[in-house]
């Protein structure tokens, strides 16, 4: 009989949810074998939050499951006073589980006098109290160098690949919907054995919101695209990729992403029937009413954590979880 996973953990476990996604901490809690700890999160009334831990975590391993998704402040504030919250309870070593890292975006400057905001949140985690920080699909890979922590950056592309590999695509291309986006897409094609396409775009108006296409490498015509991304948020561009997707000859296109961020008019271009499935991870909660009755498919990204959470755990390596699905990913 294998040994349960609570018992692998150990006494000086403890892992915590803030709440900006309770339901995946419970996940990661039911796979791990042990119960979420206790904790009170709660406004005061001038709208500061309090933070109140109900049991001892003297010399204990934290972890900490909280996306800093939207509303981003808010729940980056509520990280950084648990994380101070704990340390100052004295915990041995916290470890921040950020499936979504909010702020991502803003990892160098666009124009003159801007903030490097994915820096800043860095340095804050780490003031706070932070021994390490996890997160998965960061905007760009280079802000894992951001930190002067350790840092383990995860991947859904497996998570999403499989869900493609059991759905069997007929005649499907992965579809880079920009040039950043090729190395990903890449991996993608490797899992799935599908030849790549790349869209070549360009961006311009405040926040680069307006996107114009230029050039499409590869072919689609008669295809079934699967267009990879990390995250959407209006929906604009892939609205937009769909459509020339579409105008060039291929079939209705997949969507595969790993945080459905879904703000504004997201849901509305979703519907477009150029749009075949959004497949996404549950980094960030998606609630029934944003699923378009089944259009959005919600992976769960529970198991990837828990896995990678034991391996902290028990000072093994992170990088072979990828290794065993045959995806060379630097953690």
């Amino acid at each position: 009989m294998s040994t349960p996973i609570d018992q692998q953990v150990g006494d000086d476990f403890r892992l915590f949810a803030g709440r900006a996604n309770p339901a995946l901490a419970k996940e990661i809690a039911a796979i791990l074998g042990v119960e979420l700890s206790k904790i009170s999160i709660s406004p005061f009334p001038n709208d500061e939050t309090r933070i109140q831990i109900e049991e001892s975590i003297r010399g204990t391993d934290i972890y900490i499951v909280q996306p800093t998704s939207q509303p981003a402040n808010e729940n980056l504030m509520e990280l950084l006073i648990t994380i101070d919250a704990m340390k100052r309870a004295s915990a041995r070593q916290i470890t921040a589980i950020i499936p979504y890292f909010g702020y991502a975006r803003q990892d160098h400057k666009t124009t003159g006098r801007e903030p490097i905001s994915a820096k800043l949140v860095a340095n804050l985690l780490t003031t706070a109290g932070a021994s390490r920080v996890m997160a998965i699909d960061l905007h760009v890979p280079q802000i894992q160098g951001f930190f002067d922590i350790p840092m383990d950056h995860l991947t859904a592309v497996t998570t999403l690949a499989h869900y493609f590999l059991e759905k069997r695509v007929e005649n499907g291309v992965i579809v880079a919907p920009d040039a950043g986006r090729v190395k990903l897409a890449g991996k993608y094609a490797d899992i799935l054995g599908l030849p790549l396409a790349i869209m070549h775009k360009r961006r311009g108006g405040a926040d680069g919101q307006d996107v114009q296409f230029v050039e499409l490498v590869g072919e689609v015509d008669g295809r079934t695209p699967i267009v990879i991304d990390d995250e959407i948020q209006t929906g604009g561009s892939i609205h937009q990729q769909a459509i020339a997707l579409a105008e060039a000859g291929a079939n209705p296109a997949y969507v595969s992403i790993a945080h459905p961020v879904l703000v504004g008019s997201s849901l509305e271009r979703l519907t477009h029937p150029s749009i075949r499935e959004v497949v996404t991870t549950n980094t960030i909660p998606v609630p029934a009413e944003k699923r378009l009755d089944g259009k959005i498919k919600v992976l769960s990204i529970a198991p990837l954590l828990s896995e990678a959470i034991l391996r902290v755990h028990q000072h093994r390596s992170v990088s072979q979880v990828f290794r065993d699905q045959h995806l060379d990913f630097p953690v």
